[in-house]
């Protein structure tokens, strides 16, 4: 791109550039996982199955953070900006403009993957746009938010996702935690994304592991103007809150369970470490703990 150009459509403003790339980087994370969800169901699974489904939703994460990690943190979950919010990593002022833009390119996502599967969603409903609550089964309306299990009652889909989400929030807290293990910064995605498909791959069944308010309450927003009438009123409005809920409860206990138990205890600069219970031993900060001779 020409210089001149560059230097036109240049943001300087630091907030609104961080609003901006958790647009965008929400936007391919719902991206990615609705369209994976559209694939499996509108082919009968011929095209998709449940591991295809948390792959997709593991790449769109990682491709997320990778757009937006250098420029905001790569949020993209209200849950996460609440959280580190509280935990004094994200100015409060900054919560609200986050969360604004992660639902908002969590919406534009969900409308794109509909334009774009609008006729085999119309020619696998034969243009009824149909759930039955009843026979607890949201139809197509399953590619875009998620819906219990026939077995889930709603104190349980509320623990899912909280422990789904204290979960992702203790991994990534380790895994960007530069006094733990050290992992290189163009990693980090990689390693979130891996993270998610963990999830996915043993939480998945309950209800679908949203883990994430703005992945969820964006696409259910526009599957009921597609025409899904009971969207919001599934199970006598039972359950469209718990992925609301549960993530944001999750996200502020997985970041304070790390730094109690984790983070708080790092050694200062400049103190020396000596093992419990090993008297003969000496610390080299290259070789770490070795017996003294």
């Amino acid at each position: 791109m020409a210089p001149k150009l560059m230097k036109m459509i240049r943001v300087e403003a630091p907030l609104l550039r961080e609003i901006m790339a958790e647009f965008l980087g929400t936007f391919i994370l719902v991206l990615f996982g609705d369209a994976s969800v559209a694939q499996s169901k509108l082919s009968n699974e011929a095209n998709g199955d449940f591991f295809s489904i948390n792959w997709g939703w593991a790449i769109g994460v990682m491709m997320g953070v990778l757009v937006a990690g250098g420029v905001s943190g790569a949020h993209l979950n209200p849950a996460v900006t609440l959280a580190m919010a509280c935990a004094g990593r994200l100015a409060i002022i900054k919560v609200f403009f986050y969360m604004l833009a992660q639902y908002l390119g969590a919406f534009a996502a969900a409308a794109s993957v509909l334009g774009v599967y609008s006729d085999a969603i119309q020619y696998a409903s034969n243009g009824t746009l149909t759930m039955n609550d009843e026979a607890n089964d949201p139809g197509l309306a399953g590619i875009f938010a998620t819906y219990p299990a026939p077995w889930l009652s709603v104190a349980g889909g509320l623990g899912d996702q909280i422990l789904g989400t204290m979960l992702l929030l203790l991994c990534i807290c380790a895994i960007t935690d530069k006094k733990n293990t050290q992992i290189p910064s163009a990693l980090v995605p990689m390693y979130v994304g891996f993270t998610i498909l963990g999830i996915g791959v043993c939480f998945g069944a309950n209800c679908g592991y949203a883990l994430n308010p703005a992945r969820d309450l964006s696409p259910r927003l526009i599957s009921l103007i597609a025409g899904w009438e009971q969207s919001f009123s599934w199970d006598n409005y039972n359950w469209f809150w718990v992925p609301i809920v549960g993530p944001h409860i999750g996200a502020i206990l997985g970041v304070f369970i790390y730094i109690a138990f984790v983070e708080a205890h790092w050694p200062e600069d400049g103190d020396e470490l000596v093992p419990v219970g090993v008297p003969r031993a000496s610390f080299n900060k290259d070789r770490g703990f070795a017996a003294s001779t």
